[in-house]
């Protein structure tokens, strides 16, 4: 009875509203918000003047007075929090998140993004604040495949594989664009579309050649799902050429893939001042008035830059015409509208969320839980983990416990309570534990002083924490990453040398060595694995990682996070950079054994795969399979596992992945339980990619696999639970 009076006075406030609505006068159509956004749009693009529409097609979009038209910047960002406009919830780096496996928790990140990304918004716009990073349309996620550990910014992606960032991208834009029948609470971006990945120092003028098979299987399948499930608003245009054509003036990937294949049916905006690389990098056109020309008649309906202002010019040119800017406009606006920028503001929901959402009691503890379950353990040798929290003597150093930037990782917001490693610890441990902390050593570089005050505190210690690894200082966007040698890649995938020296030194000292590693790609790193009792993965943890790593280490809560990406054993075992065919990378089509297989991850329990059963072994084509298994925690600690769903097609006619995860749960069991988990395989997960590009479902026999990471050969065991398979025929 409660719920449907509840239902009866929403409707009676939407009815009232409405009613006030139509009861007020409209100057200009395009302000009522009863008319479809269509006819609204084309409306007030007819209103306008030749440079008032072009204005309208830059990020910086100017105020235009007499229609009451505030100035509006498009250019936000929301990577792992909303970023570059002061205080906001810092969540784990995107690999971090990536790193979660879990689809319910990234949902609710989204959505507490989305939250205080309006609540700045409402703040900034009733102060006339309207500058960049305070509007609504926000540049994330990135959903571009880490296919290659040395790229600087694959931290800001959710790991190597397709399915694993299909699925969290679509409940991460879900999360942030809400579900309101008629407004969006900010509108996402996918970026950067399509096969960018580095390297990054050549993104101006680089050429990324790829395969159609390579294309439509691994590089386009997150965009299609965030554009085809999610409705995002916004696709980003990638600064390099794919296959010879700018990505920001691509008409078979503009046109015929995202608008016309996909029914796109929002805006495309470029990367910043990447239609200035058309002129100043690729080299396709010879003045600013082209370039505008070509992007324009692409369909880059945006310009993050300085270069459509040359439209006119263009236009004066003969290059394109007024229509060509209608054209752009109808498709870029449409965003607006849905935002309510153009309604009164009573109608508009999401414009009632007030600041004290931001940094609130409950997005604090979710970015902490996301950070718990971010965390991977990779060795828990002797089960030295978790310690005690009376223990007598705990040394913590390396120069990560301390660093804050191993926090934030890039495109951040800032927090006022950011917890680092050191400070979680401190706070863990009981009130008579001693705690020594010393840095001992520099990030990426060999201590200048020769005296070692820190190797003989190790001997003295019950424990050492050594908190090792990299940061944003090593690896980023192109100009940001201020120690990296190489414009924020990584020639070099190892732990920086000073700090494997480092190690060897204290391990020689220490009774038990814990190592701490922070980054946002994979770091071949055998020795540290060697020297280790205990290591811990904890990425780019956000503002609450100090508590997490510590909640892990002392045993509140058993770790859970599973590796989004491979780690490989060296360099060597990768092919060049600049190839992006996918022969040799990946856990999908790898064949040197790897230091880490993707989708592993201990825990300080154990558990059994057992009872596969398939619903049938005789499939037709175009039907489904369902799967059932049993998981049984067999260990003494309650905890969460992450179930993987993999399979291998055995009779392709051509290439195919080795492995190709299809599905994931996450399932929690206390010791000694065990749960069913049930997955479908349908039509769609059976597909494959033949050399032509095209998705088919040949006859044949099909290998499902299920267990706790993909099962591929390792020459010694890691410790993960014996996964369990079986064979179904397609007929």
């Amino acid at each position: 009875m409660r719920t449907n009076c509840c239902k009866n006075l929403f409707l009676f406030l939407l009815i009232a509203i409405n009613i006030s609505v139509f009861s007020q006068d409209f100057k200009y159509s395009f302000q009522n918000p009863n008319f479809p956004i269509d006819y609204r749009v084309k409306d007030f693009i007819s209103r306008l003047t030749l440079k008032e529409k072009v204005d309208q097609l830059m990020y910086n979009a100017k105020a235009i007075p007499r229609l009451d038209i505030p100035e509006y910047n498009w250019w936000s960002e929301c990577l792992h929090g909303v970023a570059r406009n002061g205080r906001a919830t810092v969540f784990p780096q995107a690999i971090g998140m990536g790193a979660m496996f879990d689809t319910g928790l990234i949902y609710r990140i989204g959505a507490a993004i989305a939250d205080e990304g309006r609540a700045k918004f409402n703040v900034c716009s009733n102060k006339g604040y309207r500058g960049r990073y305070q509007g609504l349309t926000f540049w994330s996620p990135n959903v571009n495949l880490f296919r290659d550990p040395r790229w600087g910014r694959g931290q800001e992606t959710y790991g190597e594989d397709p399915f694993l960032t299909s699925r969290m991208g679509v409940a991460f834009v879900n999360g942030l664009q809400g579900d309101h029948i008629k407004y969006v609470k900010v509108a996402a971006c996918a970026k950067h579309y399509a096969v960018h990945s580095g390297p990054e120092g050549q993104r101006h003028e680089f050429d990324a050649i790829v395969s159609q098979k390579d294309l439509w299987e691994t590089y386009l399948p997150a965009f299609e799902a965030l554009v085809t499930e999610a409705n995002v608003e916004g696709v980003m245009g990638a600064y390099n050429r794919t296959n010879g054509d700018p990505c920001c003036a691509h008409p078979y990937l503009m046109q015929e893939v995202l608008r016309k294949k996909w029914n796109f049916q929002g805006y495309f905006t470029s990367d910043c001042w990447a239609i200035k690389d058309f002129y100043d990098g690729h080299n396709i056109a010879k003045t600013p008035a082209e370039a505008a020309a070509i992007a324009l008649k692409a369909g880059c309906n945006l310009n993050c830059g300085s270069t459509y202002p040359y439209i006119i010019e263009a236009i004066e040119q003969g290059l394109v015409t007024e229509a060509d800017v209608d054209r752009n406009l109808t498709e870029l606006l449409g965003t607006r509208f849905r935002l309510g920028l153009f309604d009164p503001s009573e109608m508009v929901p999401f414009n009632s969320i007030s600041p004290d959402v931001i940094r609130c009691e409950k997005h604090i503890k979710l970015a902490h839980e996301a950070a718990i379950k971010s965390i991977v353990l990779l060795k828990n040798q002797n089960n030295v983990l978790p310690l005690n929290k009376d223990i007598g003597k705990v040394y913590i150093c390396g120069p990560m416990a301390t660093h804050m930037q191993v926090l934030l990782a890039n495109y951040y917001g800032l927090s006022e309570n950011m917890v680092t490693i050191l400070e979680g610890v401190i706070g863990k441990v009981s009130n008579h534990t001693s705690v020594m902390y010393r840095q001992g050593a520099l990030l990426d570089r060999q201590n200048v002083n020769p005296i070692d005050w820190f190797t003989g505190v190790a001997g003295e210690s019950d424990v050492t924490i050594a908190c090792l690894g990299i940061s944003q200082l090593l690896e980023g966007e192109e100009g940001e990453a201020i120690a990296s040698p190489d414009k924020g890649d990584r020639f070099d995938i190892r732990l920086p040398q000073n700090q494997v020296d480092f190690l060897k030194k204290i391990r020689n000292k220490a009774n038990k060595l814990i190592v701490v590693l922070t980054g946002g790609s994979a770091i071949a790193c055998p020795e540290v694995y060697e020297m280790a009792d205990a290591l811990l993965f904890v990425w780019y943890p956000g503002e609450q990682g100090g508590q997490a790593v510590a909640d892990i280490i002392f045993g509140d809560v058993a770790p859970s996070g599973r590796l989004p990406i491979t780690f490989p054993m060296s360099l060597k075992d990768l092919p060049a950079y600049e190839d992006y065919s996918m022969i040799g990378r990946t856990y999908r089509y790898m064949e040197k054994e790897p230091l880490f297989p993707f989708g592993f991850g201990l825990s300080y329990t154990t558990f059994k795969y057992s009872d596969l059963k398939l619903s049938t072994k005789e499939v037709e084509r175009g039907k489904s399979v369902t799967v059932e298994v049993i998981i049984t925690n067999t260990g003494k600690v309650k905890a969460e596992e992450v179930v993987q769903l993999y399979i291998t097609d055995l009779k392709a006619s051509t290439r195919v992945p080795f492995y190709s995860l299809k599905g994931f749960q996450r399932v929690q069991l206390t010791p000694g339980e065990n749960k069913k988990v049930t997955f479908e395989i349908t039509p769609e997960l059976m597909q494959m990619v033949n050399d032509e590009g095209k998705r088919v479902i040949e006859k044949g026999e099909f290998k499902v696999i299920l267990g706790s990471a993909c099962p591929v050969q390792r020459s010694v065991d890691l410790g993960a639970a014996l996964p369990v398979e079986a064979v179904y025929n397609v007929k």
